[in-house]
């Protein structure tokens, strides 16, 4: 019993993994954004997982090194911060004013048309909650009486998108200075979007941990003081 736990792990492991190198492969050839490794690996596991009727419980068992490998990853999104610390001392005031309004404005746009659209306190609040990292995310949605599985969904979404898509939206919008792309990915697309825009330049990757961290600082000191303000209004 034990080898055959030991072997479905591995199959489990090293299929993601294959599958998930073999589209870095082919995006590092093509050069094309759309091609993110991790959206075509999505699109390629649940359509594996659905014909062989394996559970996402059952696949999320034997894969789950991966995530423990996620801490280690976010730590280690801290070395081009510390390696720009002096230029962010500098600009720290401008930024956290700059991130305190981009977080207000964000959860109360993302809260209205959630509200507006479905009419569900719960569903509103899960998807307001969807630019800040899984564990802050889930913590803050359970506090507001929230959707843990939707706001989950609105994480992975909204990490990926911005992964794939972030930095080129900017440039097309004439936002291409560096500190500016990696303030607005680390906002709004967490820690893939940063991981993602990391690799273009430590000065990308510097801003967007800076963002990544204030603005889950700032994200649950606004949302339990903005959510019974927006219900007022929207009620």
């Amino acid at each position: 019993m034990t080898s055959f736990l030991i072997a479905e792990f591995l199959v489990y492991c090293l299929l993601t993994l294959l599958i998930y190198q073999c589209f870095a492969k082919f995006q590092q050839k093509t050069q094309l954004i759309w091609l993110n490794p991790m959206v075509m690996s999505m699109l390629v596991i649940i359509p594996l997982l659905l014909y062989a009727d394996i559970g996402y419980a059952q696949y999320y068992q034997h894969t789950q090194f991966y995530s423990f490998l996620l801490e280690p990853a976010v730590v280690a999104l801290g070395f081009p911060l510390y390696q720009q610390l002096q230029v962010i001392k500098k600009q720290f005031k401008q930024v956290v004013l700059v991130l305190s309004g981009a977080i207000g404005l964000m959860f109360c746009a993302n809260f209205s048309m959630a509200y507006w659209l479905f009419n569900k306190t719960d569903v509103a609040v899960s998807l307001s909650l969807k630019s800040v990292t899984t564990p802050i995310g889930l913590a803050l949605t359970d506090e507001l009486h929230g959707v843990a599985a939707i706001t989950a969904v609105g994480i992975i979404v909204a990490g990926v998108v911005g992964a794939a898509l972030g930095p080129k939206l900017l440039s097309l919008c004439g936002v291409d200075c560096k500190k500016s792309q990696g303030l607005a990915i680390g906002c709004a697309s967490h820690a893939l979007g940063t991981a993602s825009i990391t690799s273009i330049s430590y000065d990308h990757g510097a801003f967007a941990s800076l963002a990544l961290i204030l603005s889950a600082f700032l994200t649950a000191v606004f949302s339990p003081l903005l959510t019974p303000v927006l219900l007022q209004i929207l009620m």
